[in-house]
């Protein structure tokens, strides 16, 4: 396969899991990441710690290179460590805006190794390479951009649909206290007095 074709391939998406391990993950910028499970501040904290440590380990793995292979290796351990982060930080705050927050990330990463990788081509084949990775990367941005939107519609329609049940359940309760008092109508004295009583604390009223 012709060098063209590698940084085409790589521009489009393919790859940043590791110096070693870069076919592992295809479309690595524009595939949808399902919402982890949230985490606690305890465990985002170790995420991140574990995300340092990786980084260096993978720094100093990219010292036996030279040149833009150094560049690209170096390019993919700064990738997983800002991926990593972002990963912890929207399973820890688990909205819309910091999911889509890392998958930005996850698209910048990519796209910085893929444009490290069109600099071992040249001339007019570097220029389309480099054109094809910023499309994938806008691409990567405006689709995680339309699910955070989606996203919080649906979260909004969510919260008024609660807000709407909630009403209709005090309205109703509302209703039903009307009639219980009306009933107490029909007694007098203390006998009407206790019947009062008894429909405000059924029903919540002070």
């Amino acid at each position: 396969m012709s060098k063209l074709m590698i940084a085409l391939f790589v521009a489009a998406g393919l790859g940043l899991t590791g110096c070693a391990t870069q076919r592992d993950a295809p479309m690595a910028a524009t595939k949808p990441m399902a919402p982890a499970a949230p985490i606690t501040k305890d465990a985002y904290d170790l995420a991140v710690k574990n995300a340092d440590a990786q980084y260096k380990m993978d720094k100093d793995a990219c010292s036996s290179r030279s040149g833009n292979a150094k560049d690209i290796c170096l390019a993919e351990a700064n990738g997983k460590e800002k991926i990593a982060k972002a990963d912890a930080e929207a399973a820890y705050k688990s909205t819309p805006k910091a999911r889509e927050d890392a998958r930005v990330t996850r698209a910048d990463a990519t796209y910085n190794v893929a444009k490290q990788r069109c600099d071992e081509l040249s001339g007019n084949p570097k220029d389309v390479c480099v054109k094809q990775a910023n499309a994938v990367l806008i691409k990567a941005k405006a689709d995680a951009k339309v699910d955070r939107v989606s996203a919080d519609a649906k979260q909004d329609s969510a919260m008024k649909e609660a807000d709407a049940r909630k009403q209709a359940a005090e309205d109703r309760r509302d209703a039903d206290y009307k009639v219980a008092i009306e009933k107490c109508d029909a007694f007098t004295g203390s006998a009407k007095n206790t019947c009062v009583s008894n429909a405000k604390v059924q029903y919540g009223k002070s």
